[in-house]
């Protein structure tokens, strides 16, 4: 879907003044405007949404972008901020009229602390880059989201990013101390500080995960963990995807944490083991993976309780990784699913919902019967430990209307995880995607609240506007169209 396009003279005399104005504060190789060059930049991971912007800056400094927040706040210009676009909900989806401030070439690893365990970084520092920097010092960045080789620090932040082992050592926001960032005034704004606790309002909690709505990430401070002496993985068939379910609450009821626990299904195990040859169990319902790290003898206990467990919870077939190299061949499957999925269909769209543990099961049982009535395949995969959802709904978007059928599928497994006590995102986002998902979970004095904290840091409303918040206009409309669609009659029952 393409954003309406504004009057053409009127773009651009605008985008005209908006870059003479940028190249006066940027050098000529930190500015984009011509289209060919602005082209990669019209959408991020969600790209069924695409829109050219005005220009792209690529800043190299803080001052640099303090310098182009200013320029367009004075011409009263749009700013989409930008990591690597490998956002999953059209968050860095640009605006006609406003421009894209891309953090790509602030990349530095300012500082790495091995005694307090921290290091400070510039926000296009990619994900895996800190915990290659930290390792000489066995010590690492716990966050792993699937595109870590490639996403930043800065896109993590404002997604509040998870990833496979988030179970155990948090999300984004467990694992940040400080953030720098300028806001929509070209004011420079720190949040949080080195030490464990700050004084005052934690507004840090609330920048992190706000979807470039709040300020522009400049630099922050992580957390840096010791890297276990041992981790080993225990891979688990079931020939029932119910059964997989309750094994997951089986072991956390039992007291366990592991370090990671995923869950894929018979459909995502057949896509991905032609791809990467992880050893999956390509007839299995549902394949779950248990990892147990620590010192070698609270693995070895770990390990042989959670394969108690989970033989009690109906295992066919339970393998333990025997070294490192089986380890990360187990996982690589699982962080290789999206890709894979290409392998099997010609567009997939990634869904993103928690829900609580105990869920699971109804909710894969719903996703199933959803799958039927919009007559779609639908592959599962997802952080089971925590109950966050990617359900990958395949499709092809050559053929007339499965585009529209996959939107409404995905609309209507978010109202399965409202229904069920979750939420519309674990770690994507909202972006432009999940809108009308926010009228679903809130109320309108919810909306109107958030409302309020986006215009208390940005009362223009130039930076990101139109995304992750929806207005309340919008939220009536949705209220409307639900009731005449029908969409969601599954929600509607799990309620009853």
């Amino acid at each position: 879907m393409n954003a309406p396009h504004p009057d053409p003279a009127l773009t651009a005399a605008r985008q005209r003044a908006t870059v003479a104005a940028l190249r006066a504060v940027l050098p000529a190789h930190c500015l984009l405007s011509n289209e060919e060059d602005t082209r990669p930049y019209e959408c991020d991971g969600l790209t069924a949404y695409r829109q050219l912007p005005m220009a792209v800056a690529l800043p190299e400094s803080e001052a640099q972008v303090v310098a182009v927040l200013q320029v367009c706040r004075r011409l009263q210009v749009p700013i989409v901020p930008r990591g690597a676009g490998t956002g999953l909900s059209g968050g860095a989806m640009p605006i006609a009229e406003g421009i894209v401030l891309s953090t790509a070439k602030l990349n530095r690893i300012v500082a790495l602390d091995a005694h307090a365990r921290t290091a400070t970084v510039q926000p296009g520092v990619r994900n895996l880059a800190i915990s290659e920097a930290a390792a000489v010092h066995q010590l690492y960045y716990a966050p792993d989201p699937s595109s870590q080789i490639a996403c930043t620090i800065g896109g993590n932040i404002a997604e509040n990013s998870g990833g496979v082992h988030c179970l155990k050592y948090g999300l984004t926001l467990h694992n940040v101390l400080r953030v720098r960032m300028v806001n929509a005034e070209g004011e420079i704004v720190e949040l949080g500080c080195g030490a464990p606790d700050a004084p005052g309002l934690d507004l840090l909690a609330v920048f992190i995960g706000s979807e470039g709505m709040l300020g522009v990430v400049t630099e922050a401070t992580v957390k840096l963990t010791p890297k276990p002496t041992l981790a080993r993985v225990i891979m688990a068939s079931f020939d029932d995807v119910v059964q997989g379910a309750d094994a997951v609450a089986n072991v956390i009821s039992a007291g366990i944490i592991p370090a990671g626990l995923e869950m894929m299904d018979r459909t995502s195990a057949r896509m991905v083991e032609p791809f990467v040859r992880a050893g999956y169990d390509t007839d299995a319902a549902a394949i779950l993976l248990c990892e147990s790290d620590g010192l070698p003898e609270e693995v070895d206990e770990e390990i042989a309780r959670m394969r108690a467990v989970l033989e009690r919870s109906g295992a066919t077939a339970i393998a333990v990784s025997a070294d490192e190299a089986e380890r990360l061949r187990f996982w690589s499957g699982r962080k290789n699913a999206f890709p894979a999925a290409g392998r099997i269909s010609p567009d997939y769209y990634c869904m993103d919902g928690t829900i609580p543990r105990r869920k699971l099961a109804e909710v894969l049982t719903g996703i199933e019967a959803l799958a039927q009535q919009y007559r779609l395949r639908c592959a599962n995969v997802f952080h089971a430990g925590d109950g966050n959802l990617h359900p990958l709904i395949l499709f092809d978007a050559n053929q007339p209307g499965e585009f529209a059928r996959a939107e409404q599928f995905g609309e209507a497994i978010l109202a399965l995880c409202v229904a069920a006590g979750g939420t519309i995102t674990g770690e994507h986002g909202v972006g432009i995607e999940k809108l009308d998902a926010m009228c679903e979970q809130f109320s309108s004095e919810e909306i109107a609240a958030f409302i309020a904290v986006k215009h208390a840091f940005d009362p223009a409303a130039q930076l990101n506007p139109n995304k992750a918040i929806p207005t309340l206009d919008r939220c009536a409309q949705y209220g409307k169209r639900k009731v005449d669609a029908g969409l969601f009659r599954f929600a509607q029952s799990m309620k009853q």
